[in-house]
């Protein structure tokens, strides 16, 4: 990474919403490095989520705060991971030709497909958040964007780009994707670790959380691999939303279990 400020900020500006727009021109040069913090990038997310839940927790009841982290999560990101999530939803549950779904997708319009998908992910973290106490709500937002950003660079580097003609998902892989997932996961775990050491997480919950995740990623990347011969940005949306999802679900079963 010649350039870290550079590729942080082209990542940054390319997965949230945030205003900054110094050496924008230079993004085209610096996507396939920013890949490498993306967990980072998630991070910010899940901090600014976290402090601003936590603020309207003091005067809103439990469930209005849960929708609002949900809303913000799917908000600081532009809504272009709930946009692939419907994409993804339409074309890979078509039951058309691998090229037929790719079309599909591509097509700005959303079909029913979409729009139960976007309603059964949101609905689900809804269900799944609410569930969860003040203590554990917190670090839930903390962790569940963190965990989707890092599930698209491992779904990068298990899969390859499947459209021939490319897309606004291939300006992100290039040789470094493999060591960029392995670096994105260790980074990852430690703020794993961290949370269990300084929140009411437990390491049972941890440990399960890790294991809903891999099993989810293996399931969607091996769905992919067969639908489409590979990923899309579409498809590296959607795992984001399942992810957080996934992490959602995992803190209420570690919390139920305990």
């Amino acid at each position: 990474m010649k350039q870290p400020l550079l590729s942080f900020l082209a990542a940054l500006r390319f997965l949230t919403i945030i205003p900054v727009s110094w050496r924008a021109e230079s993004d085209g040069r610096n996507f396939a490095d920013g890949l490498f913090y993306f967990p980072l990038i998630g991070l910010v997310i899940g901090g600014l989520c976290a402090f601003s839940t936590g603020m309207l927790g003091l005067f809103l009841p439990h469930t209005l705060v849960v929708f609002s982290g949900i809303v913000m999560l799917a908000g600081f990101s532009g809504f272009l991971h709930v946009d692939g999530l419907a994409d993804t939803a339409d074309g890979l549950l078509s039951s058309r030709s691998r090229e037929e779904k790719l079309v599909i997708m591509r097509d700005s319009r959303t079909g029913v497909m979409g729009v139960v998908a976007i309603l059964a992910v949101l609905g689900g973290k809804f269900a799944a958040l609410s569930a969860l106490p003040n203590g554990m709500l917190l670090p839930a937002l903390l962790l569940m964007p963190i965990a989707g950003r890092c599930a698209i660079v491992i779904s990068m580097a298990m899969l390859s780009y499947a459209r021939p003609e490319g897309g606004l998902g291939r300006l992100f892989y290039s040789a470094e994707t493999m060591r960029a997932a392995w670096f994105c996961t260790s980074f990852t775990g430690v703020l794993l670790c961290l949370s269990v050491v300084f929140s009411e997480i437990s390491w049972k919950t941890a440990v399960l959380l890790v294991l809903v995740l891999t099993a989810t990623l293996l399931l969607f990347v091996r769905w992919c691999r067969q639908s489409l011969g590979g990923a899309t940005g579409d498809t590296l949306g959607a795992i984001c939303e399942i992810s957080e999802l996934m992490t959602a679900v995992s803190f209420t079963i570690g919390l139920n279990g305990t």
